[in-house]
């Protein structure tokens, strides 16, 4: 029996191609890390204005690392909420990461179980949205250049979010409530949403998630944020397939 040869057997990814992947994760990132900073920056403030000491405050930015689910929380700690309560509430908050896990599980299906929570710790809003687009009809998933790219996205958010969390909570007593930086962070947020918007499936889902999401306001626990993600995830996909048909139509005639 003759032994395979060597220059039948693919090659693997070279360190190089690995670091380019990385690197286009972070470029991809790039334009985001303005409107990253200023999340970072008010959730630290919040964090500090309620009356978190500096210590609590760092080891709630590094270990949650989850702007919502921290700005959530804080209203019902300084209520004297029980904890049960404030859990429940970042977990409602950050359901729509569940969606976040379904879409990107066959990425990451052949890693052990530590690892898959390493990821899912590091996945985050922006990352997703920069990774499915460029990714999610790849024929073959879980490549090495797919999830270095993820992981220089997911490098670069962690990292920019942190620093400028961490800064929040330094200055956070020095910061005047008449800065409004809640609002300049929603204005940032806006800047990354409107240049995505490019397709009309993207329409629909900011459309759909943007109504839904004022329209739930009144519901308690931040219920109304996940019915947006449901509603705006909902309608990309029905419009897509819609077009898919339209296209389809045209094709034959």
């Amino acid at each position: 029996m003759s032994s395979t040869p060597s220059s039948a057997v693919p090659a693997g990814p070279t360190r190089k191609e690995l670091r380019a992947a990385f690197v286009a994760g972070l470029k991809a990132l790039a334009p985001t890390t303005i409107a990253i900073g200023v999340w970072g920056l008010v959730s630290g403030v919040a964090m500090v204005k309620v009356g978190l000491s500096q210590t609590l405050a760092l080891a709630m930015t590094l270990l949650v690392y989850a702007g919502s689910a921290q700005l959530a929380a804080l209203p019902l700690i300084v209520a004297g909420a029980p904890v049960w309560l404030v859990f429940a509430a970042g977990c409602v908050v950050n359901l729509r990461f569940v969606i976040f896990a379904a879409a990107m599980h066959p990425y990451f299906r052949r890693f052990s179980r530590l690892r898959r929570l390493g990821l899912g710790y590091l996945t985050s809003d922006i990352g997703f949205v920069l990774f499915m687009p460029r990714y999610g009809d790849a024929p073959v998933k879980g490549t090495p250049e797919q999830i270095w790219f993820f992981l220089g996205a997911a490098a670069g958010n962690w990292l920019t979010w942190q620093v400028c969390s961490v800064a929040g909570i330094l200055l956070g007593s020095v910061v005047p409530q008449a800065w409004s930086l809640e609002f300049a962070a929603v204005l940032a947020l806006i800047a990354i949403v409107v240049p995505m918007v490019a397709s009309w499936p993207v329409l629909a889902a900011v459309a759909a998630a943007g109504l839904v999401g004022w329209a739930g306001q009144p519901l308690p626990l931040r219920l109304g944020l996940v019915l947006a993600v449901v509603a705006g995830v909902w309608a990309g996909v029905s419009a897509e397939k819609v077009l898919e048909r339209r296209t389809a139509q045209g094709g034959r005639t």
